[in-house]
């Protein structure tokens, strides 16, 4: 880690510290940075937004996307206070974010009830035997759209 690094962290840090001092949410800031400037930042939001996506990283990538007019996050690093989760590290992927740099773990996490571990543990279950009970339905109707989909000429590959 370089000094450049350690200052984005340092915001990031600072950020947690904000969001849970003016009860946003809980202990937790993100930063999206692109050529050394921060593009996009993000304190986690669940319970003042009553979103359960609000998650800081997820308001830093909406924030970045939304300054940069686009929703590819190509050659941007996020720097966040945690260990992302497993919805916060599906759409750092989706928005493909070239590096990861966090600073407590999933179980500094852990030990203040923020617990990632069940859902990582449930993700790799098969569908019969996960706690909330799934079900498929309509998948001939459905899948007539991802057909479509294939061969729409005009579509925005992502």
């Amino acid at each position: 880690m370089n000094k450049s690094d350690k200052k984005f962290m340092a915001e990031a840090v600072k950020l947690s510290f904000k969001g849970m001092r003016t009860n946003q949410g809980g202990p937790f800031g993100a930063v999206i940075v692109k050529n050394g400037k921060i593009i996009g930042r993000g304190v986690n939001r669940v319970t003042s937004t009553n979103d359960p996506t609000a998650h800081a990283e997820i308001v830093a990538i909406r924030d970045a996307c939304q300054n940069l007019k686009t929703f590819r996050l190509d050659g941007c690093f996020i720097y966040t206070s945690s260990e992302p989760c497993p919805m916060c590290f599906g759409a750092i992927h989706w928005a493909r974010i070239n590096k990861i740099f966090f600073a407590c773990t999933r179980l500094d996490a852990a030990s203040i009830e923020f617990d990632d571990n069940y859902i990582y543990k449930e993700i790799v279950k098969s569908i019969d035997q996960r706690d909330i009970e799934t079900e498929q339905l309509l998948r001939d109707e459905a899948i007539k759209a991802f057909e479509l989909w294939r061969k729409k000429y005009d579509k925005i590959k992502y």
